[in-house]
């Protein structure tokens, strides 16, 4: 199988660099122009028509799945979602800056819980559980799609992907994401094996 990850396209509180995890944000104009032109492009191109399409429940995961593959049926799974924020959510560094707590979780290279928030292993754990869930379930497809978050990838990759990285290596643009084959190591847990990132070229 062949598992395609999708970012989602920008909103308002991506462009401000704000934490957006639980917030439902809808796409802003931007975001909808950029996935319109991403498509334009062929980046998705790839992607086969009889591909199963899973989404996180949120707004601009569901309309970025729209814009990208109009009314075909979407499976929508809840811990597919981004990260929990807590008291960071909706805020950028500039709100941040001064309060003892952000700094001390800065220090910590982002391992400490977010205040009020998830955990971020529990978030990772979630997400992982739900990808080895839909692997399962949908292993004689031969192609599939995540349309999700960027942490969201991020974990899973974290997990699973080859070659191993580490969580934050797997960042990603909005409307960016990741082709990966499906394998299988000795103890039948899954290999997601890199084969390219999928991004706009430069000056297009």
């Amino acid at each position: 199988m062949r598992l395609f990850f999708i970012r989602h396209g920008m909103t308002k509180g991506n462009i401000e660099k704000r934490y957006i995890g639980c917030t439902d944000e809808d796409l802003c104009q931007d975001g909808i122009w950029q996935l319109e032109k991403k498509k334009a492009a062929g980046i998705y191109q790839e992607i086969p028509n009889d591909a199963v399409i899973w989404s996180s429940p949120k707004k601009r995961c569901l309309q970025t799945a729209q814009i990208l593959f109009g009314n075909k049926k979407l499976e929508v799974e809840e811990r597919l979602q981004e990260c929990d924020f807590g008291d960071w959510e909706g805020k950028n560094y500039m709100d941040l800056k001064n309060d003892p707590r952000y700094q001390k979780w800065i220090d910590s290279g982002g391992r400490l819980p977010f205040p009020n928030g998830e955990d971020i292993q529990e978030f990772k754990k979630r997400c992982v559980q739900a990808c080895c869930e839909i692997l399962n379930q949908e292993q004689r497809k031969s192609s599939c799609v995540f349309v999700v978050h960027g942490g969201t990838i991020m974990a899973i990759l974290e997990q699973f992907g080859y070659p191993q990285k580490g969580y934050y290596d797997y960042q990603c643009k909005n409307g960016d994401g990741y082709i990966c084959m499906v394998e299988q190591d000795i103890n039948k847990n899954p290999v997601l094996r890199v084969q390219k990132k999928c991004c706009l070229r430069e000056g297009l």
